[in-house]
């Protein structure tokens, strides 16, 4: 072993097809001193027995992105290293059999357009005659991708791992991680032991990558890190030869949780079943190397049925395989990919779900990239491993979690679908008080929120659909009620972190946009950005005092929004502190909020001392508590700060004393809407990394005159060449349709972009999306001069486009 170096520029840990695939795309950036480090040989925990299915078409945007760029790596993979990938551009197709289904894969087909994917939607008839095969009886649409395709999962690993040797990756099979060092917020060093235990040592390494798939929690906790993921049981069988049988596309059913994939004249068919089955609760053995799970017909067994009756030749074949598998499983479906928050210099790249072969190309190049610039090539938002909060590491957690997240891969992707499983972990204050009101919970980073309450009689329970939900006139009552007279919501699972110390105001003036050399009291809407001006926080800051602020930021970021400040702490005398759960928050809203105050308040919530964008101390009933006057919903508000102790107290005053006011309790599907209408940013739709301040409209909030802030040549810059796109609201013109997200974006009939939020403006009378416009040397006039439309469900929907909010353009309502 004496072959292994002391010391290298990066240790990757795990050698299956992602940590091959970092490797290959390092040593392409020119990365010399790179060494894979895997404990047995390469592929051997999940790569080797992958499906090997090869598809662009996935749930969000940025996956899309990734696995498009995948599909194009492993094209030419096989040319560039001479090893035979197995990849054909065989092409796949989805067949939905309910009408639910149709919307869902003819929604994504939508997206992947936009992404530049070669997508078709096509007929039930025209399914039967790319797949012959097929019992199309109840079959209602499907949706072509010609350049989808299958491959070999193990060779594409080891063709990845041997273009990474070409250029000069050292790679060391059976060669187990046992410890990592550390000093303070870095890792110095990897510990390595031989499979025959002979030789050991040390590597001195300025980054470490955890690529360790279903040990990737396990060598997380080595380095102090956070990676949630548990490993299930995934099944497949493969048949005996099948006469006749030629190339096929791979053919998903997911309303019968089966995929289909033809391979040198068998059939493979495989399941992603609702009830999933954990596996290895006590740990994995360690001599686990390219095993197999026992076999369990009979929780395959209805798989099997319905794909007998879906293509009847397999009733007639012999099954030649039962595969039993181990996949690692995250709690929300997404892998992990980044720099992990605890630590400057681990980076993660694990927990893919089943889709790791399709990912691993994209997912690589863009953690490559990452690592080599220092900063995210593009939105990784989806994935980033900051979105994943400390308790998600708890193992009963994500056993529990883990049962149900692999069957939601072909399970439908309703919007605001809620996962059932491993709830309740996180309570607001109100959480009680939430629910004896007819609350309907959702669940973000844990905490329950109240999303929409149920009327009386109303069964209190999402019932899901692409079109109008059943909570769809409840929430259009909330958001009247916000509108026109008063309501009330909980925002306590927004993150709240102090920031303290004698250097708190340069600190924060070198990390925000704005000027934060404001007085006590006072509230600044800003955002954190990075070095090309690409937005990395949406916050308020509040200074509280002279050497304190509080630092306001949205309940999914918080870990994020925390981390990127301790990264940029430097030597500035100040200590940042997580205060989330010490103070419950309630908004009040509404042109009648101040008079709900004033009955429950002796202070004054007047203009005079009161103003937008101030704060202030106050008696609330009995209790203290305090008041900012800031709005994400564009009405006249107070968001109410009162500590933990006192939320109750604070509950059932304002409650009460609003209660012949017609008070209405609201949910954050209210707020989502009212923020859409006002054209408020949503970040991590709207704005993101990539998004630069100056194109998202969002230049007002970007002080340049005060000294040096991080970005502030980059909007320098910008603000002289003009925005390079635009972000506008739109408006259809047809009252029905509902946008979400990722809706193909037309100016004067050629795609431009997509819809990057979009709910229904209850007061507006139609769908509100919002989009970025490419519009570089143009005016604003110009860009507004054109036709829009958006499509939805291949269809076209004239819209109108604004850059101001079309709700109340002037803000007057937020100041009266």
């Amino acid at each position: 072993m004496s072959e292994l170096p002391t010391q290298a520029r990066v240790v990757i840990i795990g050698g299956g097809v992602i940590g091959c695939s970092v490797a290959y795309h390092l040593t392409k950036l020119g990365w010399t001193d790179v060494v894979l480090l895997e404990r047995k040989q390469l592929t051997s925990g999940t790569t080797w027995h992958a499906a090997g299915l090869i598809a662009q078409l996935r749930a969000t945007a940025n996956m899309t992105k990734l696995a498009k760029y995948s599909q194009e790596l492993y094209g030419g993979l096989e040319q560039e290293t001479g090893v035979a990938t197995g990849f054909k551009r065989c092409g796949s197709i989805t067949v939905a059999l309910t009408e639910e289904r149709r919307e869902e894969i003819f929604r994504q087909a939508g997206m992947a357009r936009a992404f530049g994917v070669d997508v078709e939607e096509i007929s039930p008839q025209e399914v039967k005659a790319k797949y012959e095969h097929l019992n199309i009886g109840d079959v209602k649409a499907g949706v072509w991708l010609p350049r989808d395709g299958q491959g070999d999962p193990g060779n594409i690993a080891l063709a990845l791992a041997k273009g990474a040797r070409q250029r000069g990756a050292l790679i060391k099979e059976r060669t187990k991680v046992t410890g990592l060092s550390k000093t303070g917020r870095r890792v110095t060093g990897v510990d390595w032991i031989s499979d025959d235990g002979a030789s050991q040592g040390h590597i001195a390494a300025d980054m470490v990558v955890n690529c360790a798939g279903m040990w990737g929690h396990e060598v997380g906790r080595m380095a102090g890190v956070n990676v949630p993921l548990h490993a299930c049981e995934h099944f497949y069988i493969v048949t005996e030869a099948i006469k006749g049988l030629t190339q096929l596309p791979v053919l998903r059913v997911p309303d019968e949780c089966a995929y289909y994939k033809e391979d040198a004249g068998k059939m493979l068919l495989g399941a992603f079943e609702p009830n999933a089955k954990p596996w290895a609760m006590t740990g994995i053995p360690d001599s686990f190397e390219f095993d197999q799970l026992p076999e369990d017909f009979d929780h395959f067994e209805p798989i099997l049925e319905n794909a007998c009756n879906r293509m009847p030749m397999l009733a007639e074949a012999g099954i030649h395989t039962f595969f039993n598998g181990p996949e690692s499983f995250t709690p929300d479906d997404a892998y992990h990919l980044g720099l992990a928050p605890e630590m400057d210099n681990v980076w993660v790249a694990a927990g893919f779900n089943s889709i790791g072969i399709q990912s691993a190309g994209g997912a690589g190049m863009a953690l490559a990239q990452w690592m080599d610039e220092g900063q995210k090539p593009f939105d990784l938002g989806d994935v980033d491993i900051s979105r994943m909060q400390p308790f998600q590491g708890n193992k009963h957690y994500l056993f529990e979690r883990s049962k149900e997240t692999l069957g939601l891969l072909y399970a439908d992707h309703f919007p605001y679908r809620q996962k059932a499983t491993a709830r309740g972990v996180r309570r607001t204050p109100f959480h009680h008080h939430l629910q004896e009101q007819g609350a309907v919970m959702g669940e973000l980073a844990g905490w329950e929120r109240a999303n929409w309450f149920a009327n009386a009689g109303q069964t209190a329970e999402y019932e899901y659909s692409w079109k109008r939900q059943n909570w769809f006139e409840n929430a259009a009552a909330e958001h009247r009620a916000v509108r026109e007279n008063l309501g009330m919501y909980d925002m306590s699972s927004f993150g709240k972190l102090r920031v303290e110390g004698p250097d708190a105001e340069v600190f924060l003036n070198h990390v925000c946009g704005a000027n934060l050399s404001v007085p006590a009291g006072k509230i600044v809407y800003t955002q954190f950005l990075n070095t090309r001006g690409g937005i990395e926080a949406d916050v308020t800051v509040t200074r509280l005092s002279e050497t304190a602020y509080l630092v306001v930021t949205p309940a999914a970021t918080r870990l994020a929004d925390e981390t990127w400040m301790r990264r940029h702490v430097g030597d500035h005398r100040v200590v940042i502190t997580d205060v989330t759960a010490g103070e419950g928050v309630l908004a009040v809203m509404g042109p009648n909020a101040r008079k709900l105050l004033e009955r429950v308040s002796p202070n004054d919530f007047s203009n005079a001392l009161n103003p937008f964008g101030t704060a202030q101390e106050i008696e609330l009933g009995m209790g203290l508590a305090r008041v900012h006057r800031v709005t994400y919903v564009g009405e006249l508000g107070w968001e109410i700060y009162m500590s933990a102790d006192m939320a109750g107290h604070a509950f059932e005053t304002l409650h009460a004393a609003g209660q012949d006011m017609g008070l209405k309790l609201c949910g954050m599907h209210m707020m989502d809407s009212c923020r859409i209408e006002k054209g408020f940013r949503h970040f991590g739709h709207d704005i993101t990394c990539e998004d630069h301040v100056i194109d998202a409209g969002l230049g007002f909030a970007v002080k340049t005159d005060k000294p040096a802030f991080i970005g502030r040549d980059a909007v320098l810059k910008r603000k002289e060449t003009g925005p390079k796109a635009r972000l506008l609201q739109f408006k259809l013109s047809d009252p029905e349709p509902l946008l979400y997200h990722n809706e193909p974006l037309l100016r004067d009939g050629e795609i431009v972009g997509y819809i990057c939020s979009g709910n229904y403006g209850h007061t507006l009378g139609a769908a509100i999306g919002m989009g970025y416009v490419p519009c570089e040397g143009e005016t604003a006039a110009e860009v507004l001069a054109s036709s829009y439309e958006i499509e939805v469900m291949g269809v076209r929907v004239q819209a109108e486009a604004s850059l101001k909010p079309m709700y109340d353009p002037k803000s007057e309502r937020v100041k009266v």
